[in-house]
């Protein structure tokens, strides 16, 4: 394997669609809300953003699971660039030293644009990133931050760079696709059920236990379903609210092969459910663009 193929596998491309969806969901509320007046500058920020914090959150997850011991031989999830011995640990912490320099540079025209107090939220991104790695994934934490870092927070300050407004709807369409989204983080731990226990890495799934962490999985796509369908109705839609049902298709298909499937095969659906991330952002926007 080549260098620069180590670092794409170490970057984990699949997982961007989670970065990618509250900001694009974000972007098209304030387009509904603001129309001409919508600047691309902020957006393509916010999405630069978000792609590289996501890449940060990823390295550091390598990085610091390595460190704790987390990656062994058992791993059943898609192998991890410094525990296989593609990445040193030593180029791994320098990538993860210039990535979040990076995301701090991008993030500060933004501040900039939407008030300084914004480095606030940017540090808080950075802070977290690396809490969520070194501490809050081994407290059963990791699914609060999913929910507010890959919901609250982007969508809502995606859409208050636009507006210097924050709605209910904005808020709404944020907890749905932080809901969405942590489904990603649930397969990953029901998966690693089994190993998570022997590291003592306490994850809500292994709180709560593997078949009710399956019933969550299911209901925490139909919740963001209903929220959406709140949000929109707020917004003024109603005829093309049936389009949600596409997703939830997808969704309850998802959980269905989930059920059946067992250690490795489980990779397939954490695949799955990252695409139906992506699926979920573009319905939404759709139908919010055609309101």
């Amino acid at each position: 394997m080549d260098n620069k193929s180590k670092w794409i596998k170490a970057i984990r491309p699949k997982t961007l669609t989670g970065a990618l969806a509250p900001v694009l969901i974000g972007g098209m509320l304030a387009l509904h809300d603001v129309g001409d007046s919508f600047h691309w500058l902020p957006f393509i920020l916010c999405v630069a953003f978000a792609l590289v914090m996501q890449i940060d959150a990823n390295l550091a997850n390598d990085y610091y699971d390595y460190l704790k011991g987390s990656d062994d031989e058992e791993r059943l999830g898609p192998k991890r660039a410094v525990a296989s011995g593609w990445i040193t640990p030593q180029a791994m912490k320098r990538a993860l030293w210039i990535v979040t320099v990076i995301a701090c540079l991008i993030g500060l025209p933004l501040a900039y644009l939407g008030g300084w107090w914004l480095i606030g939220i940017g540090i808080a991104c950075v802070v977290f990133c690396f809490l969520y790695s070194t501490l809050f994934s081994y407290i059963a934490m990791g699914d609060l931050l999913v929910l507010i870092f890959f919901g609250i927070v982007p969508v809502g300050f995606t859409y208050y760079l636009q507006t210097g407004e924050w709605t209910l709807p904005v808020t709404l369409c944020a907890i749905a696709n932080g809901l969405v989204t942590d489904n990603l983080l649930i397969v990953n731990n029901y998966r690693d059920i089994d190993q998570d226990r022997k590291h003592n890495k306490r994850t809500l799934v292994v709180l709560i236990g593997r078949q009710s962490a399956f019933w969550l999985y299911v209901a925490l796509g139909v919740i963001a379903v209903i929220l959406s369908i709140i949000a929109l109705y707020l917004l003024g839609c109603s005829i093309w609210m049936p389009l949600l049902g596409v997703y939830l298709g997808i969704h309850f298909l998802t959980a269905a092969r989930m059920h059946r499937r067992i250690g490795r095969d489980l990779n397939l659906t954490l695949a799955e459910t990252a695409r139906n991330i992506l699926i979920f952002a573009l319905i939404l926007c759709l139908v919010i663009g055609l309101i």
